[in-house]
């Protein structure tokens, strides 16, 4: 059993080398405080990628474009974002990319996207991520998986003791944690808590 735990993530992190044209997108992300994926985390979904090869997928929550840039390196994506600004910003650091972007809320927009998805990565609001996977379970194809990032939302979800202003979230989490075990699903205790669902074939 892994001791420090921390140490072992920064290293698992320095073990990941971004793509050179994407380093600059990172950089200024991480400047100005934008949550993006970790290199652990985006690490192990590339290689999930690699390994079950999907047509297609979608991503909720685009910010700036840098987790949306390595989806679209393997596969047709489409992405939502809510933020105007964000939206923006990703618009111009994906060009030419092979992606469709939409403005929205993901519970709104996704009714009006009539698409089965062979991979989903949800990376929103985290208070919402069981309405979120409800709509995007039904978008997923039989034996597509969705792959959920921050699931333990610092480790906050692990415990009882947390800041009052996250009341709402963890509560949400370990709840929707909870709704997930009726799913072909499995919690990892790396990054923030990555949560991975099969659908599988009817």
């Amino acid at each position: 059993m892994i001791e420090n735990f921390l140490e072992a993530s920064i290293y698992a992190r320095e073990l990941f080398i971004d793509d050179e044209e994407i380093l600059s997108i990172k950089e200024k992300a991480l400047d100005d405080n934008v949550p993006i994926i970790t290199d652990e985390v985006l690490a192990y979904m590339i290689y999930m990628i690699k390994l079950l090869k999907p047509k297609n997928g979608l991503e909720i929550g685009t910010a700036v474009g840098y987790s949306t840039y390595y989806l679209s390196k393997y596969m047709k994506t489409t992405t939502i974002e809510i933020d105007e600004e964000r939206y923006n910003i990703a618009k111009e650091n994906l060009k030419g990319r092979n992606v469709d972007m939409y403005l929205g809320d993901a519970l709104e927009v996704l009714p009006s996207i009539d698409q089965k998805f062979d991979f989903i990565f949800i990376d929103a609001a985290k208070g919402k991520y069981k309405d979120f996977f409800d709509l995007c379970y039904e978008k997923l194809s039989d034996n597509g998986l969705i792959f959920i990032d921050n699931l333990l939302f610092r480790g906050y979800v692990t415990g009882d003791e947390y800041p009052k202003r996250y009341k709402t979230i963890v509560r949400n989490l370990k709840e929707f944690v909870k709704y997930l075990r009726k799913y072909n699903f499995v919690l990892l205790p790396f990054g923030d808590g990555v949560g991975l669902v099969r659908k599988d074939e009817k």
